[in-house]
């Protein structure tokens, strides 16, 4: 039978996803990182096959697929991070896979999700194409199912397994689980799914500046979008340019606000990852730690940080080692 992905993501499907998760990937560390004499939980979903947190929710979108829906392939849409989880998700399961790309990816992420066999698929960013319709056109021509990045439910639970992750650590660690959850946020896959996982926390969706429309969308009570002139951002994995509604409607229900972080910050968090717990974290899956580092919420003695993804390419990373004084 077909699956649709009109349907609504449930904590009941969390822990579903966390099962089928858990039968193919160890569980990532949570990690004690003290500051200012409170110590915070950091998931460290950079130390993924894939580097990132995405090959969650792929794994449970494409084990999901029937048969047929196997034989006609994925496509799917993305800067990388999910492109990557999707083209490891797809090899395993002997599954083809397109991938939607911008050419402005980072060298690293194009490199990797080629090497894990999947066909790449480029678009130009800048140029205002639409890779969302880019990719409906190439599932139309080959017949294939859309695996979304963020808005699909699947995809939702599946990331949403890191909650479930998180909590168990933290309850067998500390003898309770999270009550603050501190997300970077792109689509709101991710915190939409951490949402679902703990019910008992509240979640902080992070993003970098001018890129904050889910933010915006949780303030306005409405799904906003990113401005046309956005500035360019280093967090690569975190631009995209609106939530999806079946991602707002999580968000809205259980995220009191959300944070905006600063490039000085950023490169800040990536480095104290680097100093304090021996992590590459790449610019977008730090801006978790870079609101906490900033002093932009006040953390709890129970708060959790995601640390999303490690994909960078060499030199950036070295020069965020090495700022200019």
């Amino acid at each position: 039978m077909t699956r649709t992905p009109l349907r609504t993501p449930t904590h009941d499907g969390v822990l579903e996803a966390a099962r089928a998760v858990a039968a193919i990937l160890p569980a990532t560390p949570l990690l004690a990182l003290e500051i200012e004499g409170r110590t915070i939980w950091c998931k460290a979903e950079c130390l993924q096959p894939i580097g990132a947190f995405k090959i969650r929710g792929a794994w449970h979108r494409l084990s999901a697929l029937d048969a047929d829906e196997r034989a006609r392939g994925v496509v799917g849409v993305s800067s990388g991070n999910h492109a990557q989880g999707l083209a490891w998700a797809a090899r395993r399961l002997g599954i083809a896979a397109t991938i939607v790309m911008p050419v402005d990816a980072p060298a690293v992420k194009l490199a990797n999700t080629r090497a894990l066999g999947a066909e790449v698929v480029l678009y130009d960013r800048p140029g205002g194409v639409n890779r969302d319709a880019v990719a409906q056109a190439l599932c139309a021509d080959k017949g294939a199912t859309l695996v979304h990045p963020f808005g699909d439910p699947w995809v939702i639970e599946g990331q949403g397994s890191a909650g479930i992750e998180l909590a168990r650590q933290m309850e067998h660690m500390t003898g309770s689980g999270p009550d603050l959850v501190v997300s970077p946020c792109g689509g709101g896959g991710l915190t939409a799914g951490l949402a679902l996982a703990c019910p008992d926390a509240a979640i902080v969706p992070v993003e970098p500046e001018g890129w904050d429309d889910v933010c915006r969308s949780l303030a306005a009570g409405a799904i906003q979008t990113v401005a046309p002139d956005a500035p360019p951002t280093a967090c690569d994995a975190l631009q995209t340019p609106a939530t999806h509604p079946i991602n707002f409607a999580v968000l809205a229900a259980r995220c009191p606000f959300g944070l905006v972080v600063t490039p000085r910050e950023v490169a800040a968090a990536q480095r104290l990852a680097f100093e304090k717990l021996r992590l590459v974290v790449e610019p977008g899956g730090a801006a978790a730690l870079a609101a906490v580092l900033a002093g932009k919420l006040e953390v709890t003695a129970r708060t959790a940080v995601i640390l999303s993804g490690g994909n960078t390419d060499a030199a950036a990373f070295a020069k965020v080692l090495t700022p200019v004084r």
